[in-house]
């Protein structure tokens, strides 16, 4: 066992390594009412082709998200059924590089300690449930279809990236899906959700001790395993400039993104240098916003994000506007504008505290925690890691990052526009 802390805060967690190598973090928050658990596997939809014990494995996109779906589902019955009777507030989601199961809770929860560990541990799966699955997810992605913003986000992924995964919607397509069969997620739930690649994170009124008996009456089945993840190598290169596509939206929407240029693995220093540098760009007391916002050129979903894994880097710029042209240009001017004079120190140092007031704040929010461990854990670094780092960024390192960022050369402009009698 160790103990992580943080003299900022003056605040610790512990973490635990236990001997079927299942990760433990306990963030015990002395005074709360509710607790909050995530357990947590390192796969997720950009993990598509992998190494077990010396036997390769392509699976297609939507296999991390698929699988999510059925572990809710055991020979026993359905979690959520289980946890009505706990009263917990219980949840899933797959990211890019993950997949959680979730609970909130505020009595009983050992019982939902148990459910939880139970059903993410215990595969089930037939057929005749993966094809009923199939037909689910497949509406669940034409419902996603027929989202222009998420359409705009993978539309501009795909303009970006031209061998990596992040490019693939995270659930799939009905066609990719329909190629998923029980095997197929079994062997899955063999390498990824084995104890020894799976963190327990859990945060609020509760001790390590709770937890730790959790696991003992859980009595995990564990085999040694040799995973290896493998990836498509990504060329510096972008896919395409630009792309347009019509749907029935009554005002355009644009995206305009960045293939960025940085460490692999990317670092939290360049992550929130990022950050900084976005806010101060496109922020709500950003210069930019200002000027686009008083001609009526934005409205308030115009934003800017840095979106980066381990190995990808991108920052998105995008919003609805009745004028994208004008849009596109503002932007340009404005990057072209920022790499020329700088960031200077009131707008550093403005962002940099509003960033680091957040983090503090966030401390304060059990589901924050537990969900920041886990998110810090699979990149190799504890919950305070962003914190410490953020407080030692100079100025001087935000505009040197700067000057490498915004490379006209690896842009993409993705457009929604109104269909005007036109089929996508």
């Amino acid at each position: 066992m160790s103990e992580i802390r943080n003299n900022i805060l003056n605040e610790s967690y512990q973490l635990v390594k236990t001997d079927c190598g299942l990760q433990i973090a306990c963030y015990n928050m002395p005074g709360y009412n509710a607790v909050h658990a995530v357990f947590a596997t390192n796969f997720g939809s950009v993990d598509r082709s992998f190494i077990m014990n010396g036997e390769k494995y392509d699976i297609p996109a939507g296999v991390a998200h698929f699988l999510e779906h059925k572990m809710f589902e055991n020979e026993d019955g359905d979690a959520f059924d289980k946890y009505a009777k706990t009263g917990a507030n219980a949840n899933a989601f797959t990211s890019f590089d993950k997949t959680c199961y979730i609970f909130t809770a505020t009595d009983r929860v050992d019982e939902s300690l148990d459910i939880l560990l139970n059903f993410v541990t215990t595969p089930y799966f037939t057929p005749q449930t993966v094809e009923k699955e199939q037909g689910i997810i497949g509406q669940e992605i034409k419902m996603y279809d027929d989202s222009a913003n998420w359409r705009m986000l993978f539309g501009v992924l795909e303009g970006l990236f031209v061998n990596h995964t992040v490019r693939d919607d995270i659930a799939g397509t009905v066609e990719s899906i329909v190629q998923i069969t029980d095997k197929m997620l079994y062997d899955c739930a063999k390498a990824f959700y084995s104890p020894s690649q799976m963190l327990l994170s859990v945060a609020g009124n509760i001790t390590l001790d709770t937890v730790l008996a959790a696991c003992d009456r859980a009595g995990f089945k564990y085999e040694t395993l040799e995973v290896e993840r493998l990836y498509t190598e990504e060329p510096d290169e972008i896919n395409y400039t630009e792309k347009s596509i019509n749907m029935p939206v009554s005002v355009p929407l644009i995206a305009v993104g960045f293939k960025e240029k940085m460490s692999n693995p990317v670092t939290i220093r360049e992550e929130l240098c990022g950050e900084i540098i976005m806010d101060v760009l496109t922020g709500a007391t950003s210069k930019l916003f200002n000027k686009l916002y008083d001609r009526n050129i934005v409205n308030g979903t115009f934003e800017g994000e840095v979106f980066c894994g381990t190995d990808y880097y991108a920052t998105i710029i995008s919003g609805e506007t009745a004028y994208p042209d004008v849009l596109l240009k503002e932007i340009e001017m404005a990057i072209d504008e920022l790499k020329k004079e700088g960031i200077n120190e009131e707008d550093f140092f403005t962002s940099k505290n509003s960033m680091y007031g957040s983090m503090i704040v966030d401390f304060e929010n059990v589901e924050e925690v537990a969900t920041s461990i886990a998110n810090s854990h699979f990149k190799g670094r504890t919950v305070y890691t962003a914190l410490e780092t953020l407080s030692a960024i100079t100025l001087e390192d935000v505009n040197s990052q700067l000057q490498t960022m915004f490379r006209p050369d690896k842009r993409t402009v993705f457009t929604v526009m109104p269909m005007e009698g036109k089929d996508d």
